[in-house]
Formats: structure tokens, C-alpha cells, sequence
């Protein structure tokens, strides 16, 4: 009886084992252990003459990168400028987070402006998840009308790769990694071995022939990239599309760029004619702001390189039957409950029975500390109904002690402000020693939170 050639991987951590388990012994996990057969690599030596030969460091000619711009500045600016031809860029995010969208509008671009050339360069959507009917509807949605832009159905390896050498097309998006499989390997399509063997003959191939290829990828509920680790190391970007698929804006977030700087952000607004280009955050987030109101504050935190002014609103409330409930969007729960410790702590204000519900509008996600002395005056001002002025931007960090701490890159946030005519900012101590008088913008410092308590 001929032995079965096979492994059993973990489809969470690729940890490999000879039989089936019910638990992963690596990560944990339950009931990701998946069959998968082998790949049997054919023996032989290398020709030594095919061998490739180190070189001196100075014999080595560096490459300039022509970039290849897509138009959409957002986009551009993400990805360090514009396309490199030969790269190949990894897109992630949730279902229905506008994915396939972007890319469609994206192609639709170099079509237009950048890929048909004297030369009749070609795009080519490879989706696996939509009929060409479906792509050909979002495209015409979205104004794509050129010829050069082509549609093709297809999950097998082998049939794309033969129809790439045949239309052989500059700038090309398969959709998505995880529906593609080829035939060397047995296993269903999504797992570890096909996703890991499809991106490495993809790249093979869009390196040999420098085209631009754009492949989207599913994530876990986690948030993360679902498949092996390593598909995000052999790509040469890595990029999240962001956002609350219930709201309008969406942020375009890289986490690896060999070819350019990995703090940028691009910012888009959901419309119903698509995707369409922030240019102004600070404008988009504040721009229905209501004056006058009680509970609320704005900030300016840092998105990648940018700055953008955001409004935290806050509502205490009496709660008659017990402890207080934590609501909060945008903010992580955790920290608004060290907020409250710290100010029930410092500035005794007893908080501990009141209802407390925390957003930030626009639907932003505010990771960082940045925003604590905002929190903090939102909280002060909705319990005890005075309104914070319009024209104070509160900015730094609060710890445990009561402290209030500097945070990074003040100067790009007060450039921010000159250039939006924001005059009053609160902030550290420590910022207005080295800032005061600088941009035309009175700089309260102050070391400790109950000092919120004089200035609101």
C-alpha cells in the first residue's frame, strides 16, 4: 500500500505536524489543523554555471525607480508617490470596506492617464469572487470606459497564468489571493500551501515581466491578513483599508513599503458614485460641528504624517441603579476608564454612578494617547454643563499620577493649527517652554489635570 505523501498545517500559525491534532500545540487554536499533500520538489544540483555570484558593494548598480502615478492623489501618496513597475502590493480589509472598489477606481486611472500609452498598454481585473458582469457594472459606475481595461473570471493558476502571457498587461489585480489555487497542490483553495505556492509563481512572474500587480486579501476576525505570515513578507507592500463600513470615510493605511516611507495615510469618503478624495480632513471631521454645546472638545491627533482636528463629544448622566456604564466608539474602553479613575482620583469629581457614553465623531479609531486631556475636558464639561471654547485645541497626555505629558510631534500639530487659525492650545508644560510665541498660537501649559479645572 502506497504511503499517503501528505502534512497537516495549521491554517493560523503554518505549524506542521505528521498526523491530525485537534489543538495547535503552537498557537493554541482549536480546529485549524487542515491535510494538505506535500509538494515534491524534483532532486538534483544546481548547474554551476547558472549559479548566481556575490559582488562588491561598488560593482553594484543601484536602481532608480520611475514611479508610475495613478492620478488620485491619496493613493499616490500612500504608496510613496506612484506605483513602482515590477511591484507587488497587498491590500487588506473587511468585507464590504470598499476593497474591490478602490482598485477598480485605481485601474481605471492608469487607463486613463497612465497606462495606455504609444505602446497600448494593458490592465487586466482577474476576479475569482464576482462575474465579469459585476466588475464591467462597478466599473462603468465608477466611468471606466476605456477598451485597454479588461475583465477576467478565473480561481486556477494555470488558466491566468496563460492568459497574462497572452494580453500581457502593465498594471494587473487579482481578487482575491484566497479564491486562487493552482493544481499542483491538492489541498482547497484559502489554505496555507496554496496561498504561499499562488503568490510565489504570481510573483515570479510580474517580476520577470515588471508589471505592477495588486492582489486583495480576506482578514481574520482578529483584523489581520488572513493566510501564512509570510505572504506578507514576500510582497513588497502591505496596505489596510480601513474605516467603519456604516460611515462614510475610509483610511488608506500602509504597514510595509520597501519602495517608500510607511507613516502615510490616505483618506477617502464613501459616495454613491464611489470613492472619492479627502483633502482637507481637519475640514471633513469638523465641518458639522455644533457650536455651543456642552460635552465636547476637539483634539488633533496624527494619522500617519498628518495631522488631523477631531471632535471628541461626551455624556455623563446619573444612573440610579448602581455602577455606571462605559459606552464608548472610537476611543478603547480601557483608557476612558483610566481617564475616569484619574479624574475622580485628582479632580474629585465622582463619576463612579454615572453613565458615561464617549465618541468620536467622523467615525475615526484613536489609537494613541494623544487625545487624553480632550477625553478629559469632554467628561468635565458635559457633568457640569459649561461648554469648552471653540477656539482651544487640547492636546497631550495624561498619566496615572495626574501628570500631563508631552507627546511626539508637536510642531507639525501647531503648524496645523496657524495654517486653520486654531489660537489657543492646551497642552504639557514642557511644550509651552520650547513653542511659546512660535506660529501666532497662545500656549497654555499646564503639569497637572486639576489644572483643566481653572482653565474650562
Amino acid at each position: 500500500m502506497t504511503k499517503k505523501n501528505s502534512n497537516f498545517i495549521c491554517q493560523k500559525c503554518s505549524y506542521t505536524t505528521a498526523k491530525w491534532i485537534g489543538r495547535c500545540p503552537d498557537c493554541g487554536e482549536w480546529n485549524t489543523i487542515l491535510e494538505e499533500e506535500k509538494k515534491l520538489v524534483p532532486g538534483g544540483r544546481a548547474s554551476d554555471s547558472s549559479r548566481e555570484r556575490s559582488l562588491p558593494l561598488g560593482e553594484i548598480v543601484q536602481q532608480d525607480y520611475q514611479r508610475v502615478s495613478s492620478g488620485m492623489e491619496e493613493f499616490d501618496r500612500v504608496v510613496g508617490g506612484g506605483v513602482v513597475p515590477g511591484s507587488l502590493i497587498l491590500i487588506g480589509g473587511e468585507p464590504g470596506i470598499g476593497k474591490s472598489t478602490l482598485l477598480t477606481a485605481v485601474l481605471g486611472r492608469f487607463c486613463s492617464i497612465g497606462a495606455k500609452d504609444e505602446n497600448g498598454d494593458k490592465v487586466l481585473y482577474i476576479s475569482g469572487e464576482e462575474s465579469c458582469a459585476q466588475v464591467a457594472s462597478r466599473s462603468k459606475r465608477l466611468g471606466i470606459q476605456e477598451d485597454n481595461f479588461l475583465i477576467y473570471h478565473e480561481t486556477n493558476w494555470e488558466n491566468i497564468l496563460t492568459e497574462l502571457k497572452q494580453v500581457k498587461p502593465k498594471f494587473l489585480v487579482i481578487d482575491s489571493i484566497q479564491t486562487t489555487s493552482t493544481l499542483e497542490i491538492s489541498s482547497a483553495p484559502g489554505t496555507i500551501s496554496q496561498i504561499r505556492e499562488v503568490t510565489y509563481e504570481l510573483m515570479n512572474y510580474i517580476k520577470a515581466n515588471n508589471t505592477t500587480c495588486f492582489i486583495i486579501g480576506h482578514i481574520t476576525k482578529e483584523g489581520s491578513i488572513a493566510g501564512p505570515k509570510v505572504l506578507e513578507h514576500m510582497v513588497d507592500t502591505v496596505i489596510y483599508f480601513e474605516g467603519d463600513q456604516f460611515g462614510h470615510y475610509r483610511l488608506l493605511r500602509v504597514i510595509k513599503n520597501r519602495f517608500g516611507d510607511t507613516n502615510e495615510v490616505g483618506i477617502f469618503e464613501m459616495k454613491e458614485s464611489g470613492l472619492a478624495e479627502v483633502r482637507n480632513p481637519s475640514q471633513y471631521f469638523l465641518e458639522q460641528q455644533q457650536e455651543d454645546s456642552f460635552g465636547r472638545s476637539l483634539t488633533c491627533v496624527l494619522e500617519g504624517n498628518r495631522p488631523i482636528f477631531v471632535e471628541i463629544q461626551a455624556l455623563v448622566v446619573d444612573n440610579k441603579f448602581g455602577n455606571g456604564r462605559r459606552t464608548t466608539h472610537g476611543v478603547d474602553s480601557n483608557r476612558l476608564a483610566m481617564l475616569v479613575a484619574v479624574i475622580e482620583k485628582y479632580m474629585e469629581i465622582p463619576l463612579g454612578y454615572n453613565d458615561i457614553y464617549l465618541n468620536v465623531v467622523g467615525g475615526i479609531r484613536l489609537a494613541s494617547r494623544e487625545s487624553d486631556l480632550s477625553i478629559v475636558s469632554s467628561l468635565i464639561s458635559s457633568y457640569r454643563g459649561k461648554v469648552v471654547d471653540d477656539s482651544i485645541v487640547l492636546i497631550g497626555e495624561v498619566g496615572l499620577t495626574g501628570e500631563v505629558r508631552m507627546v511626539p510631534r508637536m510642531e507639525i500639530r501647531l503648524k496645523e493649527m496657524a495654517q486653520l487659525n486654531y489660537r489657543r492650545v492646551v497642552t504639557a508644560e514642557k511644550v509651552a517652554r520650547e513653542y511659546q510665541g512660535k506660529f501666532g498660537i497662545e500656549i497654555i501649559g499646564i503639569s497637572k489635570v486639576e489644572e483643566l479645572l481653572t482653565l474650562l
